[in-house]
């Protein structure tokens, strides 16, 4: 070995002796590129003599770049190129330096300096394919597509072995719309490597942006010829033909593979997709069941198809579908929650509450921890079932797992005021009120405690409450009739009550309730000719309540008529909802308040 070598191998080994065990297996790579790199000073020093100045002049350039290789691989780019220029002011034709003094302007973004230095490489030694590379990047990076697929050109040309960058050529040419160049340069790589399911998707790509379909599906049916009973390919073919209006043709092919391969979910998903397509629901159903019963096929992506059907609700066909699917969903996936949400969910969509329930609280039985299941179970319980007294066992039992969900708090609070248990429905509904961010769900929260501290007989705090929703809502019904009703049961600010019943009024004028609400508090402010109007409409208006009936009959006795008075207490006591003084009123056939 002459003496660079050695040189260059005692630097390098004591170098690699200082380094961790992380570098070592890079490093040995690095060692027998620099020795490459070199290949050409190594050939000058045994083809003729040197002389000892010429020959230290080789060593100190090589010994530069060895320092800078090492700091190139220790991330400190600032002293490798340094480096690097140091050694090529020793030795201008070092090729192996302008290449990595590229690589580190790449990694700098000065792509102009880049292309230089990685062009003189490229001079230096033509014979270098990572020096077709390098110059090929810059270019690519500068948007210079053209010149980066010439110098792809030229290496493919040139190099042995190079045929792999075929497709990178073939990207380039697609860059700049030479779309017949792409078609023959993946062609070469084609007839090198075979056909292949990249080739020919990129080939498809193509003749379908030249609105070539023919070609495009042509190329289809060699893959799937080439690979019989391949779904992959099947299907791609077959959604190039749909994509294109010709569902009928892709039959064919998928239902071929399904004899071939009859547990492909993704075939008979795609065949029910065309039969939904065609008017031909039936079969649709049954490729979907089939795919759906298969447990190959992700229940997420199961769970996606349902989702997409439920917003197309309400429809008779689609309705048939949801309702069989969930059920073979649930049949493959019985100990997943989500298989009875999903269920859950499709009868919520459909107005089947009890069902919804019972299929969202099965789910809670296998995982309780999905907030927005307990959240849809109270809200159907409260709402469409009214079944106050498991919403607050219900919400009790999400409450334990999601303590810091004020919606919780508001579905048992709303429950107990339902069921007259008034202290606990304060401490739930204020608890909601400090949690809750949400000005609507605070709004409500404020409904139902207007009702509450009333009946606690914390007036004021009830009239905070109900003044808090007006503030935001001035037409809520809701509180307009209660707070304007249970003023005129107290006999507090009856002007204000005759206000808020009359606004009531503007808004829902044939409304029996509040008909008997603005009526009542008619009567408390003395105007009973007006009071018996009113009340006398909401029962035309078809009030059952015996509340109402009961009023009436109040507002008889003080105009003088005590007969008619006793007749519509008499009613009312076979009715709900009588105060309990009816049986004294009737019996004394007196008025008592």
């Amino acid at each position: 070995m002459s003496g660079p070598n050695i040189i260059l191998l005692k630097n390098f080994f004591q170098f690699f002796n200082r380094l961790s065990g992380k570098y070592l297996g890079l490093l040995l790579l690095v060692g027998l590129c620099i020795l490459a790199s070199h290949a050409v000073a190594q050939k000058r020093n045994k083809s003729s003599e040197k002389s000892e100045r010429e020959e230290k002049k080789i060593q100190e350039a090589t010994f530069y770049f060895t320092e800078g290789v090492k700091y190139y691989i220790l991330e400190d780019m600032e002293k490798a190129l340094m480096l690097f220029n140091k050694s090529l002011e020793i030795d201008a034709e070092n090729d192996a330096a302008y290449f990595e003094i590229a690589k580190i302007q790449i990694g700098k973004g000065e792509l102009d300096n880049a292309l230089v230095n990685a062009a003189r490489a490229l001079e230096l030694d033509p014979e270098n394919k990572y020096y077709y590379l390098v110059n090929a990047e810059v270019l690519t990076r500068q948007s210079n597509f053209e010149q980066a697929a010439q110098m792809y050109e030229a290496m493919i040309q040139k190099i042995e072995g190079t045929n792999e960058y075929l497709f990178d050529l073939a990207a380039l040419y697609l860059y700049q719309d030479e779309f017949e160049k792409a078609l023959e340069t993946y062609s070469k790589a084609e007839a090198l490597y075979g056909i292949s399911y990249e080739i020919t998707t990129q080939k498809q790509k193509i003749y379908l942006k030249l609105n070539q379909l023919d070609q495009a599906i042509a190329e289809g049916e060699r893959l799937v010829n080439e690979f019989p009973g391949e779904p992959q390919f099947v299907i791609a073919l077959a959604e190039i033909l749909v994509s294109n209006d010709r569902e009928k043709d892709a039959i064919p092919y998928l239902e071929e593979l399904l004899e071939i391969v009859p547990d492909s979910p993704e075939a008979r998903l795609m065949l029910a997709k065309i039969y939904e397509e065609t008017s031909d629901s039936q079969k649709a159903l049954e490729n979907m069941e089939v795919a759906f019963s298969n447990p190959e096929l992700t229940l997420e992506l199961k769970l996606d198809l349902i989702a997409k059907y439920l917003k197309e609700l309400p429809n008779e066909e689609v309705e048939q579908r949801c309702d069989s699917l969930t059920d073979v969903i649930i049949a493959t996936h019985p100990e997943s929650a989500d298989a009875y949400i999903v269920k859950g969910d499709f009868y919520n969509a459909v107005g089947k509450s009890k069902e919804a329930r019972d299929f969202y609280l099965q789910s809670t039985e296998i995982d309780d921890t999905n907030f927005n299941v307990w959240h849809n179970l109270l809200t159907i319980e409260f709402q469409d079932l009214q079944e106050t007294d498991s919403v607050i066992n219900h919400s009790e039992t999400a409450l334990e797992l999601f303590p810091n969900q004020g919606v919780l708090y508001f579905y048992n609070g709303a429950a107990h005021a339902a069921n007259k248990n008034y202290e606990e429905a304060q401490y739930a509904l204020e608890q909601c009120k400090q949690l809750s961010n949400n000005s609507e769900l605070t709004k409500y929260c404020n409904v139902y405690l207007g009702d509450v501290y009333n009946a606690l007989e914390d007036y004021p705090k009830s009239e905070a409450a109900y003044e808090a929703v007006l503030k935001i809502e001035p037409t809520n019904v809701y509180v307009l009739n209660n707070y304007s009703y249970f003023l005129a049961l107290r006999q507090q600010k009856l002007d204000y009550a005759k206000k808020l019943s009359t606004k009531l009024l503007e808004i829902e004028p044939e409304n029996p309730n509040y008909l008997d609400t603005h009526g009542w508090v008619l009567y408390m402010t003395g105007d009973y000719k007006q009071a018996r109007k009113f009340l006398e409409q909401s029962i035309e208006k078809g009030a059952s309540s015996g509340e109402v009936v009961e009023h009436y009959g109040d507002v008889l006795f003080k105009l003088g008529e005590v007969d008619e008075a006793v007749k519509q207490w008499m009613k009312a006591k076979g009715m709900d909802d009588t105060s309990d003084l009816i049986d004294k009123k009737i019996a004394d056939r007196k008025l008592y308040e």
